[in-house]
């Protein structure tokens, strides 16, 4: 097995079993067994959980952004610049509705290991600017108060929460209501 098969191999057992489990609920021994990589190649791949962990909220972050982003650009690409910040909103309706939406991985994350890895609470506060950082560009090119920006992410951020807890999207939809009358007063 290459060391690029055994790395995607292994960063997919991991993110599956981490959003699943939690990260402090999976060891080590129940990657190796979900990936089919031997143990003594998964050390050296990942010499430590911590950077297994790291390389996991990495991948995520690149992926998730890229989806949203490729959301609102190839969904509402052509509307105005102010149903493209609402297209966040839709967008995350469309993802706590999938059948293992498990609530924000980061967050996750950031609760389980924030405290105790300094690494993790910086990758994921790292994801989470760069979320603001988009929002933040589409509320300029919308003509909205750089002000909207901030409320606008809590909303977001607000809804990922409650979709986890309740199990429900409808938090999405509620926000971007929300979203669309503070864009509506900016």
């Amino acid at each position: 097995m290459e060391q690029a098969e055994a790395r995607t191999r292994l960063l997919d057992a991991a993110e599956a079993l981490f959003y699943e489990r939690g990260i402090q609920a999976v060891g080590m021994d129940q990657v190796r067994t979900a990936s089919g990589v031997s143990l003594k190649r998964l050390y050296r791949v990942f010499p430590s959980k911590s950077e297994l962990v790291l390389a996991c909220l990495e991948r995520r972050d690149r992926r998730w952004r890229g989806r949203l982003a490729a959301y609102v650009d190839e969904v509402h690409g052509t509307e105005d610049a102010g149903e493209r910040v609402l297209a966040v909103y839709d967008w995350l309706y469309a993802w706590f509705s999938e059948p293992d939406f498990r609530g924000c991985a980061f967050v996750n994350s950031f609760g389980e290991l924030g405290a105790v890895d300094a690494a993790v609470a910086d990758t994921v506060r790292a994801h989470k600017d760069a979320f603001r950082d988009y929002v933040a560009g589409l509320v300029r090119a919308a003509g909205g108060a750089a002000s909207a920006v901030g409320p606008l992410v809590l909303l977001a951020e607000g809804a990922m929460t409650a979709a986890a807890i309740s199990g429900s999207p409808e938090p999405a939809r509620q926000a971007r209501g929300a979203a669309a009358q503070l864009l509506a007063a900016s």
